[in-house]
């Protein structure tokens, strides 16, 4: 079955290469490096520890497992791959040329040899859950030790996975390490033919997150040069008719609160202006991050439209929207602005992580709502009662700090297949 899928995508790549030109004709951040799709082009690396993480919320959740690498690792050289430029954008903001970074290649098989041939890891992390058969495979004959970070995989996903069942329990059966976020992963990983002796629970890795010991004190001289003394509520990682459902619910807001601010920041940075155009043909006054100046009184809107700054606004906000959740994009990471105190609220399509967001939900940490008109009595109610906001934020942060712990358990899994004893790699 392995032949077919790579038949099929060899087949498949001519549209893809068509899609991924296209993409780059309308942002050419697109373009960089596009070789590296094809498995040209690539770094030599030798003796490399490897992470793939495909965006710049998974390299967000991976930055504080490749700090802790480097520091207990310092001899090897470090690699980060992603799928999107945003991934290796935040990758540069961090790390600069201190690690080295590129795209993943294409599913071929060619594309990936080429890729092997370049770079030669000691140890591939995978980011949460990217099966791609043909990759492992070449982890897999080469003897790489591959693990699987934070792997998860939902109910209705394995359902999919079963019906190519040969495919992924050949994939699965290199050696690979699941290290998964929960019991309930594991046995779906189980059930799809991963080895229980190597089938570990350690948690998800994102609840590890790493924020500067000072971010709130930054965030509050920010909002005070910035905001003033205006209450604030921020919209985080939005998406393409989601932000026409934010706009309409300030303008209902500002009927009641005709001082708030609404802070406003797009996932993708291509959309900054056309997001901004539809700001201004909503008749909202508004200000741009990077005019780097002070709201004035008749300021409705803020726009964030930098990269990277986004945990200084959730800092200097009080009341967390996290977007990509009213419409069907599987929602963005609750966990950065939980881990700063602010109550959430959400729209209804988080499958991208139900089980972090079922938990906020359950424990009364994150409100969900479906519409505009709901989405501005939430946002209303915390404004009117501080008290429950306080105690909303207090919750979200609390369960943060409980669900800590996946990084040391991961690192405790590395350990043996970074060493130079064989025989403590084959104990995994």
């Amino acid at each position: 079955m392995r032949l077919l899928y790579s038949l099929l995508s060899y087949l498949l790549q001519i549209p893809v290469a068509a899609y991924w030109l296209f993409r780059g004709v309308i942002n050419k951040s697109y373009k960089d490096r596009v070789g590296q799709r094809f498995g040209l082009g690539y770094p030599q690396l030798d003796r490399c520890i490897w992470i793939h993480a495909v965006s710049v919320g998974e390299v967000q959740a991976a930055l504080p497992l490749i700090r802790a690498i480097r520091k207990r690792f310092p001899d090897h050289n470090m690699l980060i791959s992603t799928v999107t430029p945003t991934g290796a954008a935040r990758v540069r903001a961090v790390f600069g040329d201190t690690v080295s970074h590129c795209y993943i290649p294409f599913e071929m098989p060619i594309a990936v040899d080429r890729f092997f041939a370049s770079v030669k890891p000691e140890l591939a992390l995978i980011m949460e859950t990217e099966i791609w058969p043909n990759l492992y495979h070449g982890c897999g004959v080469r003897d790489i030790p591959l693990v699987l970070v934070s792997a998860r995989i939902s109910p209705r996903s394995v359902n999919t996975y079963r019906r190519f069942l040969p495919l992924f329990r050949d994939t699965l059966s290199y050696g690979i390490i699941i290290a998964a976020q929960s019991e309930a992963d594991a046995e779906r990983f189980r059930s799809l033919g991963a080895k229980p002796a190597r089938t570990w629970v350690t948690g998800n890795i994102k609840f590890d997150i790493e924020l500067p010991p000072d971010l709130a004190q930054q965030g509050r001289e920010f909002r005070q040069r910035t905001f003033g003394d205006r209450p604030v509520w921020i919209a985080a990682s939005t998406h393409d008719q989601e932000e026409q459902q934010i706009l309409a619910t300030h303008k209902e807001l500002l009927k009641k609160h005709p001082d708030l601010l609404l802070v406003l920041v797009p996932r993708h940075p291509e959309r900054f202006a056309a997001v901004g155009d539809l700001i201004g043909k909503q008749q909202l006054e508004f200000i741009a991050r990077t005019e780097q100046r002070a709201c004035e009184a008749s300021t409705k809107v803020f726009l964030g439209d930098t990269m990277g700054e986004l945990p200084l606004l959730y800092a200097a906000s009080d009341i967390a929207f996290v977007g990509g959740s009213l419409v069907p994009i599987g929602g963005h990471n609750l966990l950065e602005p939980a881990a700063l105190g602010l109550p959430l609220i959400s729209g209804p399509h988080v499958y991208n992580a139900q089980d972090i967001a079922d938990m906020f939900i359950e424990l009364g940490a994150c409100q969900i709502v479906v519409a505009a008109m709901e989405l501005a009595a939430a946002v209303d109610e915390l404004l009117a009662d501080p008290d429950k906001a306080i105690e909303c934020g207090h919750k979200a942060q609390k369960i943060v700090q409980r669900n800590r712990g996946a990084l040391s358990k991961l690192l405790g899994l590395l350990e043996p297949l970074l060493g130079e004893d064989d025989q403590s790699r084959a104990g995994l």
